[in-house]
């Protein structure tokens, strides 16, 4: 029996069509990986199958009683609320049937016998629920899931309003695992996760009995926890058996198979061609040409993918620096109050220095104190000279209804449109997507206008946080590649180590100096 249910989907926005005419259908303890490149839809799906956005056209079904927890990209959290408050509320229906069990037990001293036993049976039928959900160890279930995801050491009374993206995302995540939903849909949950947290999630879901979706290009974590593969491309939706390396396979014979097909046919297409115009003005071979004609009227031409564009990132370098590019000297970093122990360290031209660490411990805080954004507490931080910095923050700050060319053009404001398009067309944006607002696009494609904004800056320093979250993989393989070249200076945020692995020259771990987790 079917969970759910989609037929005949077909969905757009505007001329830029996402999906036409596919169907998708979740089994019982299926564990599905959806994928595919930036703008194929993916969150677009969880979006439609969720009730956020009606299609165009065809149908979704869910099982009756199905309860389903949806993890986004996207998730706000209530300003005032701590952190246990949040995973508290996923426990929220049972909090209110304890509450009509104890106002029965307040109606049961005035009730006649009919009524009270009618009572007692929606007493009994309360408590069996309670029992089953083991709502009596309900802090237990909180206090395990807090420390499996590193929240106690944030402080699970902390305002959720304080907290980082990572440690937002993790407060929602262990929301959503309490809540213990008939299906999961979860959309990059390993974005800001950091390596321990998304190995003990990736053991979680594992073991995990019910079906989940979970959408995300971090490919070790999808091998190891799906068995099926859902892949989205040109407005299809293809299943595959098995997991990621086992649909990269299957999905390179198909095309193959395509291909084969395709040349094949376009040889006995040419041929036949061929013989109709050499024929049917002949009166002897005019029928033969007629009949040759009709073969080719009812024949289903095949039609190849047409290929996306590959993006081709390629940073501008400004001359050389000095030879330190900065240094600190008993810097601490904080906001109301101190995140770190004294930091002394240097940075020298053409380091690539990765910064690694659980969340929330100021990681972020040190790059924007660095380069002055942030105020340090104590200490000080002297730059190097002719220093010409880029940098990436993890999300688009500022307005969003912007089209990619108007974004561009604000950062370039001499450029021709032929620069602008050209410039955006090498970061993999088709045209649809380049005149496109900023705000339709997906995470990954808008991750790809910032790497456009920066890319074309002359920079020999770049700092770097967190930049392959929402990136496909093309292009997290394009931005390494292009990383490994720069000639510059590196100093990146990444819970990535196949990322980084092959050009950083030091890796610090951030926790040795955060005074959150001493």
């Amino acid at each position: 029996m079917s969970i759910l249910s989609v037929d005949q989907l077909s969905h757009g926005f505007g001329d830029r069509a996402i999906f036409h005419n596919v169907s998708f259908r979740l089994q019982k303890g299926e564990h599905i990986g959806l994928v595919g490149a930036n703008g194929e839809g993916k969150s677009t799906f969880f979006n439609i199958i969720t009730g956020k956005l009606m299609p165009d056209e065809g149908s979704i079904e869910w099982a009756k009683n199905v309860r389903v927890g949806y993890l986004d990209q996207h998730s706000v959290l209530e300003k005032g609320m701590t952190i246990r408050d949040v995973l508290a509320s996923a426990f929220q229906f049972l909090y209110a049937s304890e509450e009509r069990m104890n106002e029965l037990c307040g109606l049961m001293g005035e009730a006649d016998d009919d009524t009270l036993t009618a009572m007692m049976e929606e007493f009994a039928m309360i408590q069996e629920q309670l029992d089953t959900h083991d709502f009596y160890n309900i802090d237990t279930k909180i206090d395990e899931v807090s420390r499996s995801l590193g929240l106690t050491d944030i402080g699970i009374g902390r305002d959720v309003s304080e907290l980082s993206g990572g440690q937002r995302t993790k407060v929602l995540l262990g929301k959503l695992l309490l809540e213990k939903p008939d299906i999961l849909l979860l959309d990059e949950p390993t974005n800001y996760l950091d390596v321990n947290h998304i190995e003990w999630l990736k053991r979680y879901l594992c073991e995990y009995e019910n079906a989940f979706i979970v959408i995300s290009h971090d490919i070790p974590f999808l091998n190891s926890i799906v068995n099926i593969i859902y892949h989205t491309e040109n407005g299809e939706l293809n299943r595959y058996v098995g997991n990621y390396d086992k649909f990269l396979e299957l999905y390179e014979v198909k095309k193959s198979q395509l291909e084969a097909a395709y040349k094949r046919q376009q040889q006995e297409i040419s041929e036949l061609q061929d013989f109709v115009a050499r024929n049917k003005a002949r009166v002897s071979t005019r029928n033969m040409a007629m009949s040759r004609q009709k073969k080719l009227d009812k024949m289903e031409v095949i039609e190849l993918a047409k290929e996306k564009p590959k993006p081709e990132f390629c940073f501008k370098e400004a001359r050389a620096s000095g030879r330190f590019v900065f240094t600190t000297e008993h810097l601490v970093i904080g906001y109301d109050e101190p995140l770190s122990k004294p930091i002394t360290f240097s940075m020298e031209r053409g380091e690539k220095i990765v910064l690694k660490g659980a969340n929330g411990i100021g990681k972020t805080t040190l790059l924007k104190s660095i380069i002055g954004l942030i105020p340090s507490l104590e200490g000080r931080v002297t730059l190097g000279d002719y220093l010409y910095q880029g940098y990436f923050e993890q999300e688009m700050s500022g307005a969003k209804n912007n089209t990619c060319i108007e974004e561009l053009w604000c950062d370039f404001p001499s450029w021709t449109q032929y620069e602008v398009r050209s410039a955006l067309a090498k970061c993999g944006l088709t045209t649809k997507h380049i005149e496109s607002q900023v705000r339709v696009l997906s995470g990954g494609e808008q991750a790809k206008v910032r790497l456009c904004k920066l890319m074309n800056r002359e920079t020999n320093f770049l700092l770097l946080d967190e930049p392959t979250n929402h990136l496909d993989v093309d292009a997290k393989d394009e931005l390494k590649r292009a990383l490994k070249e720069y000639k510059g200076s590196i100093l990146l945020i990444c819970h990535e180590p196949d990322f980084y692995e092959d050009f950083a020259t030091k890796v610090y771990d951030a926790t040795n100096w955060s005074r959150k987790l001493s």
